[in-house]
This record gives structure tokens, sequence and C-alpha cells, in this order.
């Protein structure tokens, strides 16, 4: 049995970064690594130029999601002031773009993409003597020192995330055994009242080494790993992934 730091997930609308290609920035259906010690920093107080801290937190952890709805899809569309390709000059940084490169400045046309309705439990276990014990880290959640965001600041938590301590003895019976209020957008029943919210066939499982007590059905690499949140560098690590209760 070991100690988990289990807590819910879900807004209007959230944003799950992949990587960037060109003008399209990509959302994933499920929150990533960094994302998910992103925002336990933001409640710890951390800022993103504290690399020591930061590098000491993302060590410090394995993570789990469950992932009841993927939400809504929802692309947007943006225009964005970048400067030309032209010159000899390499910009390190937007900071460098819109200083540096503001002579050269132009406008190009940009896509986004978020995730409506989306629900998710995440779950953290201690690795690698962590800086900050679970329980440290369950009361910054109930209050953070920064606001907290799913993914963008744009994307605000529509309910509470009630962290809770849980002891278990894998990240499964973690994620199943926490206790959270329904919400009101509950269910894909006919009978169910108020918003409609679009329930996976099969719960999905995702998390890193190993679980305790689930066999991964599939394994993948996935560039979410953060190594430097001021130069926005991330690495890949391998990413397990379990569906049950219903098909896959």
């Amino acid at each position: 049995m070991e100690n988990y730091l289990v807590f819910r997930l879900y807004g209007p609308m959230a944003s799950w970064g992949e990587i960037a290609i060109g003008e399209v920035r990509r959302s994933a259906s499920y929150p990533s690594r960094s994302a998910i010690l992103g925002l336990v920093s933001a409640a710890l107080g951390i800022k993103r130029s504290n690399s020591e801290k930061l590098a000491l937190l993302f060590d410090g952890y394995d993570v789990a999601v469950r992932v009841d709805s993927t939400g809504v899809l929802l692309r947007d569309y943006h225009t964005v002031q970048v400067p030309d390709s032209t010159g000899k000059y390499q910009y390190a940084t937007r900071r460098d773009e819109l200083i540096m490169g503001k002579d050269r400045l132009g406008t190009m046309l940009t896509s986004r993409e978020y995730r409506c309705d989306a629900l998710c439990i995440v779950a953290l276990r201690e690795r690698n003597k962590p800086p900050y014990s679970l329980v440290v880290i369950n009361d910054k959640l109930l209050k953070p020192e920064f606001v907290l965001y799913l993914g963008r600041k744009s994307c605000p938590l529509a309910l509470p995330i009630l962290p809770q301590c849980i002891n278990a003895g894998g990240f499964r019976e973690a994620l199943d055994s926490a206790k959270f209020p329904p919400i009101i957008a509950r269910s894909n029943d006919e009978d169910a009242t108020g918003r409609y919210l679009p329930l996976l066939p099969a719960t999905r499982y995702y998390w890193e080494n190993e679980a305790g007590d689930m066999k991964p059905q599939m394994s993948h690499e996935r560039y979410d790993d953060p190594l430097n949140r001021t130069r926005w560098q991330f690495g890949p690590r391998t990413e397990n992934m379990m569906t049950a209760g219903g098909e896959s």
C-alpha cells in the first residue's frame, strides 16, 4: 500500500498542449505530465524562473490520469504578430520576436484547439525524495498561491478540484476510490437532467512507470516531460494506457 494524492479537473474549456507544428496548436484529450505538475507548481507558488525548485518538483512524482470524458473538440482561430523569417537573427523567445523583430512584424493566421466539458481524475505518487509531501500539496491545492487553470489562462476551473490523500495498492484503486460529488453535466442517460456530458464507452487510464494494480494494454511515447519551463523544453517519456468498464 502506498500514499496517493487524487484530485478532479473539470472546466468548460481545457487545452492540453501537444507538440506545436507551425501555426497549429493542438490539444490532447487529457492532461499532460507537464500540465499536471505545472498546476501543482502554481498551487505551491513556484515561479517559472525558479529552475532549481521546478526540477526537484518535476522529478519527485509519478502521475496518472483517469479520463471519464474527453469532451468536445473546439478549434479557435487567432491572428498573431510574428517577424518574417528573412535575415540572420535567430529569435529564441516570444519576447525576442516582439522586441528585436518589431520592425519586421507581420500577421499570420493560427489555430488553437480546446476540449469542452472534459472531465478527468488525476493521481500523484511520490518518488525520488520529493521536495513536498502529498499532504503539503493537498493543502496548497485547497489554498493555491497562484490561480489554477486548465492548460491556458483562458481555461479556468469550473468546479473545486477537491484533493484527497488516499492509501491504495495502486494507481487504479486510488483513482477509483476517490469520492467526488456528481456534476450537473453528469450522464448520457435519457432521464438525466442538466447539460449533456459525452461520457466514454470505457474509462481510460494513463500512467507512468509501474501502476501497482494495472497492466498496460498499450504503451506510447509522449513529449510532455518538462525539462526547462523558461525555455519551454520538454522531453519524451513512456506512458501506459488501459481501458476498463466497456469496449476498448
